[in-house]
């Protein structure tokens, strides 16, 4: 245990530094969430039934669980870029824990994303959003946040891991903004078609988004919906347990492999 969390500092500072001298890909993933910010809370917001300001307070949630999820495509795309170019044979060759790697990968992703919280949420309080439940509640929230991007950092290592390939890694990284959009992340899920509602909320992003929610003080938790939605803060607890119970082992094993 003591080896890798040496072995896993060090990677952790590796990733770091990595991410340092990509400031072009740092700046696009930290405006990106306040872009659609905007568009989604003026443009759509204008649509829906919801005034303005409640749809912005809805969506502000919905948007962070959106953002955490991304996790699947920068852990896929870094994952695969180091694969490709040779870095991940280079480094399987060094006497380091075979955990070391991905690990410092996951958790350099996570304060990436914990720094990138700051202006979200600045913009989400312009634009109306407001934490309506106590600090600690909040604290809660964004601690599960952080969770659910740990979590689905792991899917995206395994997935860039298994591709090798920053291009195929590229093209189902684009695939996974499909995801939020069959969860309750934009609207609500209670006057989708039965098969859809269900589909939806038994999305891990569902879970997470209504847990925000009802943390923050933002919306009710709806009734009659399925058991992860109906009990958000258990069901987002149970939906991370099991992404890192299946990927983080299935990630490890595979950079050890290597090629086969």
């Amino acid at each position: 245990m003591s080896m890798l969390a040496y072995d896993g500092t060090a990677m952790l500072g590796r990733q770091l530094r990595r991410i340092r001298n990509n400031p072009g890909l740092l700046i696009l993933t930290q405006t990106m969430p306040i872009t659609m910010l905007l568009f989604f809370g003026y443009v759509f917001g204008s649509a829906l039934a919801m005034p303005g300001e409640q749809y912005r307070s809805f969506l502000v949630p919905g948007l962070l669980v959106a953002t955490a999820a991304n996790g699947i495509m920068t852990g896929m795309f870094q994952a695969a870029q180091d694969a490709h170019r040779g870095v991940t044979d280079r480094l399987r060759t060094l006497p380091i824990s075979r955990a070391a790697v991905p690990l410092g990968q996951s958790v350099a992703d996570v304060l990436v994303t914990a720094a990138g919280l700051a202006p979200f949420l600045l913009v989400g309080l312009a634009v109306g959003w407001r934490v309506e439940g106590s600090a600690l509640r909040a604290a809660g929230a964004l601690a599960l946040l952080l969770l659910f991007r740990f979590a689905t950092t792991w899917i995206g290592i395994f997935l860039g891991l298994l591709t090798g390939s920053e291009e195929a890694a590229g093209q189902l990284g684009g695939a996974t903004f499909v995801l939020p959009l069959l969860s309750n992340a934009y609207i609500p899920a209670e006057g989708l078609p039965g098969w859809l509602r269900a589909l939806a909320e038994w999305n891990p992003i569902s879970a997470v988004t209504t847990a925000l929610r009802d943390l923050f003080g933002n919306a009710p938790v709806p009734e009659g919906a399925a058991w992860p939605v109906a009990h958000p803060i258990a069901g987002s607890l149970v939906w991370c347990a099991v992404l890192l119970a299946v990927f983080a082992p299935l990630a490890v094993r595979r950079y050890a492999r290597g090629e086969d």
